[in-house]
């Protein structure tokens, strides 16, 4: 149980509310920032604004699965209010407090070394990627089939990176009927990429492999469907890219070579928000028990 510890959910989306419920159950003590638009009730739980939160006795931070922008401010669905973690919040912590997030960036990891507090980063484990990756490849298959006037099966589709995502949504959309080709760098994954039955190619050679596709899912968080891949890919092909903002896709050139192309992060909260708040909140419950 988490009785007696006091912990600080701050903004976020319908998936917080799963990490409430959880943690209520658990007896944690919780003080809930940017949720005054919420109309459930939790046991337990205090909507308070973040200038009364006392940082003294705070054992824990949960932020948004997206963190902070560059500012320090944190997005919420349940708030019309501006709401900045800064270092001296940080500052005035216990020092055993840990601050949980989806994501980071430069200013939270600044603000965390400064005050000298454990930073833990949920999207980096592989036990909640993995989860994760199942409303992802249903939210990947709902967009193919929205934006596409053809069908999945007998389609040509390009992965590029076979990492916990790509690989089940390769898997996905074989199962599915499409011929499925593979990219990646690492020659252990083209020899799984062999062994799943899928097409390998090495990323370097994508110029080539994207000529004759209709849909291209981008894992990869850095930008490698570029002007040069998408000058030969086909007019009529659809990218949907998968990976962390600003993802890994030249977006105002496939505009301008008539290229629909559909920047997608975050999908488990976007078409699961109840299972991929469940799969945050089992994993936290854990590490909060453990620490």
């Amino acid at each position: 149980m988490l009785t007696e510890k006091h912990i600080v959910i701050i903004g976020g989306d319908a998936r917080q509310l799963e990490i409430i419920r959880k943690l209520s159950t658990l007896d944690a003590k919780l003080s809930l920032v940017g949720f005054e638009q919420l109309d459930d009730g939790f046991v337990g739980a205090t909507k308070e604004q973040i200038a009364n939160i006392d940082f003294s006795t705070v054992d824990a931070i949960i932020l948004p699965v997206s963190g902070t922008n560059q500012q320090g401010e944190v997005d919420t669905v349940f708030s019309n209010e501006t709401i900045t973690i800064t270092e001296e919040q940080l500052k005035a912590t216990p020092t055993h407090c840990i601050v949980y997030t989806g994501i980071s960036n430069t200013y939270l990891d600044e603000c965390l070394h400064q005050s000298k507090r454990k930073l833990v980063k949920l999207l980096e484990r592989d036990d909640i990627a993995i989860y994760n990756s199942i409303p992802t490849v249903e939210g990947t298959v709902m967009m193919a089939i929205q934006h596409t006037d053809i069908t999945i099966h007998g389609s040509t589709v390009a992965v590029l990176g076979f990492g916990r995502v790509g690989m089940s949504v390769a898997r996905t959309f074989a199962a599915l009927g499409a011929k499925v080709k593979v990219g990646a760098r690492e020659s252990e994954h083209i020899a799984r990429i062999t062994e799943m039955g899928f097409t390998p190619f090495d990323i370097k050679d994508i110029v080539h492999q994207v000529s004759d596709v209709d849909l291209c899912i981008n894992t990869i968080p850095a930008k490698i469907v570029t002007a040069n891949v998408l000058a030969t890919m086909p007019t009529n092909a659809l990218i949907i890219d998968l990976a962390s903002k600003p993802g890994g896709t030249d977006f105002r050139y496939a505009e301008k070579r008539g290229i629909k192309a559909l920047l997608a992060p975050g999908l488990p909260g976007i078409v699961a928000p109840k299972t991929a708040g469940q799969i945050l909140a089992n994993v936290l419950a854990q590490l909060l028990l453990q620490d």
